[in-house]
């Protein structure tokens, strides 16, 4: 049966919400994970064969508070509600230039203002568009090119370098889902899922579940192979002046094993990085290369 991407979200999303969680006693065996269609449908107030062809994609205009209650029965915190509005198309997506992300000058010179926190800039795919000189001595040696998913999904160094990687993965693939939810005809972000939905079954496990959420990790542990283990809390900001691109600056607390295992790291940091070669005044694409992409 054809649907959509909203009837994929909500048949999703359903299988992962036991009866008990909405208060429905269950009764014999259930042949289908979490709920039935005609438990949302009773749950929502909405009729049994209204929901049916909202995920069969036969009814594409829900109003608003439909969507409401189907978000508070799936149990569907405030990202993938957003998530959801913007499958049903109550929410403007952003309309995305086909033409290679780049990254404002201004931006490339505050990330060397802070020589002693790793800073990466993500793009709307979650290419790696630039870093600072400590941030490629923490992910040196990514063997998948410039782009967060594939290091994660695709390097053999993945798992041992993020020792939680069953926590990186999923937090990385919602914060994606929500990404192509806001840019869904984005040519980069669908070349991303091709190439990883052909390439990782880790991925498409993942995928499937369909989560949206904005929120990332606060902290996040590397295991470095010349420094060691070290534990990095995470800030993350949105660049105003080029939407859907990301800040993100990594930081040691003070006199803690990981603070003394990044001054370690940052020694070995090169003195130029590989954006000195470049005209101040010409901001850097997504498609340049580093010689030590960030994992």
């Amino acid at each position: 049966m054809a649907t959509t991407a909203l009837g994929e979200y909500l048949s999703a999303r359903r299988a992962q919400v036991t009866p008990e969680l909405i208060g429905l006693p269950t009764h014999g065996v259930r042949r289908v994970p979490g709920l039935r269609r005609e438990e949302v449908a009773m749950a929502a107030g909405v009729s049994v064969d209204y929901y049916i062809r909202l995920e069969q994609g036969r009814e594409r205009n829900p109003s608003a508070q439909v969507l409401d209650a189907l978000s508070q029965v799936l149990r569907l915190d405030d990202d993938a509600h957003l998530h959801l509005f913007r499958l049903a198309g109550l929410l403007p997506v952003p309309v995305r230039p086909a033409a290679p992300e780049q990254v404002d000058p201004q931006l490339l010179r505050l990330l060397e203002m802070w020589p002693d926190n790793p800073a990466i800039v993500l793009g709307r795919a979650f290419d790696i568009l630039a870093g600072n000189a400590p941030a490629y001595a923490l992910f040196d040696g990514f063997q998948q090119g410039p782009n967060l998913m594939a290091k994660i999904f695709l390097d053999p160094d993945a798992r041992s370098f993020y020792p939680d990687w069953d926590e990186v993965a999923r937090y990385t693939v919602a914060g994606f889902r929500l990404q192509q939810g806001r840019s869904p005809d984005d040519p980069r972000i669908r070349q991303v899922i091709e190439e990883l939905s052909q390439a990782s079954p880790d991925f498409v496990a993942l995928w499937d579940k369909h989560e949206a959420r904005g929120t990332r990790m606060t902290s996040k542990r590397f295991h470095h192979p010349e420094v060691g283990e070290l534990t990095l809390q995470i800030n993350a900001f949105d660049v105003r002046s080029a939407p859907g691109q990301e800040l993100v600056v990594y930081h040691a607390e003070p006199d803690t094993p990981s603070a003394t295992a990044l001054a370690r790291l940052r020694a070995t940091a090169t003195v130029e990085s590989p954006q000195a070669d470049q005209d101040p005044g010409q901001p850097a694409s997504s498609r340049s290369s580093w010689s030590g992409s960030p994992r």
